[in-house]
């Protein structure tokens, strides 16, 4: 996992609550922010945006994450994602599947997760926890080599 101080960690954290106020989600009503640190130190955020045509709405992690490639970064620290119905963090909001393959096309596999359930409570978890058996373009297999 990559190592992080606890005020990097912070302010990751606190980055991806403020995202929270420009979720776009009519429909599940249930927001979501991320704050994705560059290894250049930028840190790029998203939030969830839902469309009435299921299929265009996009993840906060997606969206910080094209935000960063398409400004030209593709090499990745660590992510902090929160979430909750209506802006009210509960517990931990995990990435889902197409979120956390796309992270994998430019993060190895020593990324770090930061699953906050609140500004001071959270748990870290690498890309090998959260994606153990994920694949790159290249053939690079994460934990485990094709047989």
């Amino acid at each position: 996992m990559e190592t992080l101080d606890k005020s990097t960690v912070q302010i990751l954290i606190n980055k991806a609550f403020e995202m929270l106020n420009f979720s776009y989600v009519p429909y599940s009503r249930y927001t979501v922010g991320a704050a994705l640190l560059a290894k250049n130190g930028t840190v790029y955020t998203g939030c969830n945006i839902e469309n009435a045509s299921f299929g265009v709405t996009n993840c906060a992690e997606r969206t910080a994450l094209f935000k960063a490639v398409s400004e030209g970064v593709k090499e990745f620290k660590a992510i902090a994602i929160v979430g909750g119905p209506q802006k009210k963090v509960a517990g931990i909001c995990a990435p889902c599947g197409i979120c956390r393959q796309a992270l994998r096309e430019f993060c190895d596999m020593d990324f770090t997760f930061i699953l906050a359930k609140s500004k001071t409570e959270y748990e870290l978890y690498s890309m090998k926890d959260i994606l153990p058996q994920s694949f790159k373009p290249d053939g690079e297999i994460g934990a485990t080599q094709r047989a």
